[in-house]
């Protein structure tokens, strides 16, 4: 599933070809993805002019000159492909943008778990999509002490909790056991049982990966490419997802190997020396 920082290479590759132009036309080539295209869409969108292209949580939010706003969702295997006039549509497209400058946006998603919805900006942070997402990972609003008080009722593992957007929005699978690597934090250990000092590393550790890998232009696996078609590298830089069985990267430890384990039936990542 493309995460936070997929979805903020993608918001901002959008950014660079939407802000300023006009929508002269819609197309859904089906009824819906995980949930059917409002009926409507054409109406709110057609004719608009896009004003600015922002993320929330995993969301990309295209703000139109009406008040409203595109909500998208890549799902499981989503991605935005930027197309020019001659583009010859694909199997698995199923939603289309087209601009006043002959360029097309479109949605492709092969395993239709995303999503295609429109709200009134006044309706975004109440409705079912925003009204429960958790603080911001990269907001300076994410501090050790909000975390702290954000985990001290939880007794589920702390790799769990992160992936709890109730609690942090937008932190996926790949960029949770990266930050508790890191942060030296065991992916088993209990959320209550995060100290001050250890929530001061994590989201320390948090900010830095998630920065790192935008910088990157996010991880490239399985489906995910930027819409101008490039691969983001941040998978070259990852220090234990994906390793398992391989050395751990820290240089006091070398014949540790990083394990795996399965958690709420995600793999997990991490080194059982290093993470404590």
């Amino acid at each position: 599933m493309p995460e936070l920082p997929e979805v903020e290479t993608t918001c901002r590759g959008l950014a660079k070809v939407l802000i300023g132009k006009k929508i002269t036309e819609i197309k859904t080539l089906r009824s819906g993805l995980r949930i059917p295209f409002p009926e409507d869409l054409s109406k709110y969108m057609n004719g608009t002019k896009v004003i600015s292209v922002s993320r929330r949580a995993k969301y990309i939010c295209i703000n139109l000159s009406n008040g409203y706003v595109l909500i998208i969702h890549l799902g499981m295997s989503g991605r935005i492909i930027i197309g020019k006039k001659e583009y010859v549509l694909n199997l698995h497209d199923h939603f289309i943008i087209n601009l006043s400058n002959s360029q097309k946006i479109i949605l492709n998603d092969p395993r239709r778990f995303g999503l295609v919805t429109i709200l009134n900006t006044d309706e975004m942070e109440s409705s079912k999509f925003f009204r429960n997402i958790g603080q911001e990972p990269l907001s300076d609003d994410l501090t050790p002490e909000l975390l702290c008080s954000k985990l001290k009722h939880k007794k589920i593992a702390i790799k769990l909790a992160l992936l709890d957007q109730k609690i942090i929005s937008g932190i996926g699978n790949i960029y949770a056991c990266e930050a508790l690597f890191r942060a030296g934090i065991s992916p088993k250990r209990k959320s209550n049982s995060i100290s001050y000092k250890r929530a001061s590393k994590l989201v320390n550790s948090i900010k830095l990966v998630l920065t790192e890998a935008i910088k990157a232009g996010g991880s490239s696996i399985k489906d995910f490419v930027h819409p101008d078609g490039e691969l983001g590298y941040f998978a070259t830089k990852w220090r234990v997802y994906g390793r398992e069985g391989e050395p751990c990267l820290c240089n006091h430890q070398k014949n540790v190997l990083i394990k795996r384990i399965i958690q709420s039936g995600r793999s997990t990542f991490f080194c059982p020396a290093c993470q404590r």
